[in-house]
């Protein structure tokens, strides 16, 4: 069987943009009228001019119903990020039996505390020309939460179950041409339908498509680069159109808008056109060279130009090969991979460019590489982003297949919507290049048995039917009962959430010869916050309701980093991981779901608000090959500790380090392998401290100085200081500036332990948006212009208006010299 297995690659490319390009999506404003202008297809964001009701109507989806007095708001948006945070809100008796629970016990902040239940009402009015008669009209949602049913002029027109999906409507027989129409969206979120916060409302975008009859469908493009080398790349591009008889013309243009290749669709197979054109000495696309190509599909009666697609794609082989394991462009590799939930934390689940991209761009310098979407399907704007940044990327269905997790979860819709769901997002997002496996779900209960067995069956059958180019892996947890039943067998890649100690009997078990960390770690900490005495330990609590950042804390179920760093270096078949988490997210705070006020979780890398903790630069020091890493904890502010114990960690891509307290050497420490920690960490456990500067000099292989990082004991907290991690923005009235705030005495030394109150404020071409500082137990909401620090920081959100323009903040808080930022805010 391996012999066979070892055979099987998956090549692949790409990604889909249907319609125009953003630079040229027009917004709708309240009731406007929308020129067509010349050009044969439009896509319209439909993003300004909604009014919104949170709660029941029955006539709501009305033509004729008033809704002037409904809040306005924009889109996306997130109707429950607002909060109040309130323990009440889905509380839950329940037992966790993913977390080896048996009895159940009241879970007070499992889906973040904040008002998500309930239903909720979205109107828009607006007007196309009379122009727009007898054309294709297309709505299309990009993810709804949830169970949207939407409405166009009092008729309703389509509905959908899943709320991380997205679907697209043909309105062309209800909408009207020179007046206005009336669009309304009902959602509802059911209680007890999560695990963690899933967000609330319209959260992702919603487009108008306004184009010929005869056209390329929604979604119609499929590209792939079967065969692939330094010298050429054969591109087949397979693309469906609504009626036969027309003729295809598809240029294909370098990053640079150079048109590389031109060819006209010769082979048609019914509406499907089959092309297959030759690239010469492509640019391939990977992590390190995120090199994308356009494809711009033209649709010609005669010379009449009826449609026109443009189609972002990457040229790229993966490889899936038993004893080599996975492969991008013929060079071994393994994934340095991060799970993300779908919150943006203070901006909770609204979609937003800017606060995408600074996630990536902070796990791009931890050098991370690979991202997991957990557990559901990802935002268009996150994989679009992976393809340009460069992050490979698994895609994932759901959280429960037919059997339940919670009381009213996918479960409910698994029979009916399961295929549905899978087809629209492989039809949507299949031309991404970053897009490299498929998970058809996460720790679903259905892996005990035979009828587990024939859903996995199913469900893959489904993958390969509609993307034969890419693997389908299930994050398995009972990886037992998945050996016994044949589950983990049948998959194309073995995914295992956690279970190191069962890595070397799943390989002789399992076919494929190849395991994958779907799902790594788990270990818990808060930024900043040290325990002592520093032991090693699981599912620990302590009375403040954190976690330590020594990072020797993790669940039950779970491990230590380092345990998952020996199987990555030492076992080749393990294909890499996907660590738990690369940032915190809303709700699930285990350790301590059964404890108010923890209302989101302490397994990120980085904190709820962005911030880097330790545990960050532990596999920074692994993952960065570019970069040298030196990294030092604790802090040195222990008022009240002199003469007590406290260890001194050092997170390093050196080999050795000598430490040094107040000019006195501490002793050189050099990485061995008497365990796990010893292998990947420097550690000095019997520093006493007293106050003063702990300094960490690092050494290459020769024994050379190489680099060095202090840390001193910081005086009274003097002045507040402020750091963009971008100081011009686009005038757009959706750009986002995140400036982190800190408090340093006179010397300009960190106060590392201050939790003094800030206030701020906005003036000038922007606005404050939100707030946070990381505390996964403050009650303290984002959207107010005050909130205390958490370990001397916290992180402050700027929006750019619509007008170009400086942005002034200042940033205040009693007895401290106050800080002052301006930015820029341009077209």
């Amino acid at each position: 069987m391996k012999n066979k297995l070892s055979k099987i690659s998956f090549l692949f490319n790409p990604k889909v943009i249907s319609g125009i390009k953003k630079a040229s999506l027009i917004l709708l404003l309240l009731m406007p009228a929308i020129s067509l202008f010349s050009q044969s297809r439009k896509e319209i964001l439909l993003t300004d001019g909604w009014k919104f009701f949170k709660g029941a109507n029955e006539i709501a989806y009305r033509k004729d119903f008033s809704d002037k007095t409904w809040k306005s708001v924009s889109v996306p948006h997130d109707w429950a990020i607002e909060g109040p945070f309130d323990k009440e809100i889905d509380k839950q008796m329940v037992a966790i039996e993913q977390n080896g629970e048996s009895k159940p016990s009241e879970k007070t902040g499992r889906t973040g505390a904040l008002p998500y239940i309930g239903e909720a009402w979205y109107r828009n009015t607006f007007r196309l020309p009379a122009s727009a008669k007898d054309k294709r009209i297309i709505l299309q949602f990009d993810g709804a939460m949830s169970e949207p049913k939407v409405y166009l002029n009092g008729i309703k027109v389509g509905e959908w179950n899943y709320g991380y999906n997205y679907f697209y409507i043909d309105v062309t027989d209800q909408i009207l041409t020179g007046e206005s129409n009336i669009l309304a969206v009902h959602l509802k979120n059911r209680p007890k339908s999560s695990r963690w916060y899933p967000g609330a409302g319209l959260y992702r975008n919603v487009h108008i498509i306004i184009k010929e009859k005869q056209s390329i469908e929604q979604w119609g493009v499929s590209i792939t680069t079967p065969i692939v080398s330094e010298a050429f790349a054969k591109v087949n591009i397979k693309t469906n159109i609504t009626t036969a008889g027309a003729k295809l013309v598809t240029e294909i243009l370098d990053r640079a808008g150079k048109v590389v290749a031109v060819d006209t669709a010769k082979t048609f197979f019914g509406t499907q056109a089959d092309q297959n054109i030759k690239i010469q000495n492509p640019g391939l696309w990977s992590p390190e060279t995120p090199n994308l190509y356009t494809a711009v599909s033209r649709l010609y009666n005669g010379n009449n130009l009826l449609d026109e697609v443009t189609t972002r794609f990457g040229v790229r082989e993966i490889s899936y090969l038993a004893g080599t394991g996975f492969s991008l462009n013929g060079k071994v590799r393994k994934f340095k991979g991060v799970c993300l939930h779908h919150d943006l934390g203070p901006l909770g689940t609204a979609i937003n460019i800017a606060a995408l991209r600074r996630q990536l761009m902070i796990l791009k310098d931890m050098g991370c590489d690979a991202i997991r979407s957990s557990h559901n399907m990802p935002s268009l704007e996150q994989l679009e982003l992976c393809d340009e940044l460069g992050f490979m990327f698994l895609a994932e269905t759901f959280d429960e297949w037919a059997k339940p997790k919670v009381e009213n979860g996918y479960h409910l819709f698994f029979d009916t919507d399961a295929e549905k769901d899978i087809v629209n997002l492989i039809k949507a997002t299949k031309n991404h290049p970053s897009i490299v496996m498929w998970s058809a779900g996460n720790e679903v209960p259905d892996q005990f048995g035979a009828e587990g067995v024939k859903r996995a069956k199913w469900l893959q059958e489904i993958f390969h039917r509609e993307d034969p180019t890419r693997p389908v892996t299930v994050g398995m947890d009972q990886v037992k009962a998945t050996m016994a039943s044949g589950f983990g067998a049948l998959l194309d890649i073995p995914g295992l959430n956690y279970r190191v100690h069962l890595y070397d009997e799943a390989y002789k078990a399992f076919p494929q010869g190849m395991l994958l960390g779907s799902e790594t770690a788990s270990t818990v900490s808060s930024r900043g916050i040290y325990k002592f005495p520093v032991l090693k330990g699981k599912n620990k609590t302590y009375d403040d309701f954190q976690s330590s950042s020594y990072d020797f804390e993790c669940c039950d179920w779970s491990n230590l980093p380092d345990d998952d760093f020996v199987m990555q270096d030492d076992k080749p078949w393990v294909i890499g991981e996907f660590v738990w988490t690369g940032f915190d997210y809303l709700g699930e705070p285990t350790p301590y779901d059964e404890s108010w006020p923890s209302r989101s979780s302490y397994f990120g890398m980085c904190d709820l608000a962005g911030i880097p903790k330790d545990r960050y630069y532990l596999y920074r020091s692994r993952w960065n090959k570019d970069k040298p890493t030196l990294h030092m904890l604790p802090h040195w502010n222990w008022e009240g500790r002199e003469g007590q114990i406290t260890p001194v960690f050092v997170y390093t891509s050196y080999d050795s380090a000598e430490l040094f307290l107040n000019g006195k050497s501490l002793g050189i420490q050099k990485k061995n392998n008497s365990s796990p920690q010893n292998r990947y960490r420097l550690m000095w456990t019997d520093v006493k401290y007293e106050p003063g500067t702990l300094k960490i000099v690092a050494y290459d292989k020769n024994g050379t100085a190489v680099a060095e990082e202090t840390k001193t004991t910081a005086g009274k907290p003097y002045r507040i200081v402020l750091d963009a991690d971008r100081k011009e923005l686009t005038a757009d009235g959706k750009d986002i500036s995140f400036i982190t705030a800190s408090v340093v005495d006179k010397n300009g030394n960190p106060c590392p332990t201050t939790t003094q109150r800030l206030n701020f404020e906005v003036k000038g071409a922007g606005a404050f948006k939100a707030v946070c500082n990381g505390d996964a137990t403050s009650l303290e909401m984002f959207d107010k212009p005050t909130m205390k620090l958490f370990s001397g920081k916290l992180v402050i959100l700027v929006q750019s208006g619509k007008i170009p323009g400086d942005i002034i903040l200042k940033v205040k808080g009693s007895s401290l010299k106050e800080g002052e930022l301006t930015l820029t805010s341009q077209k």
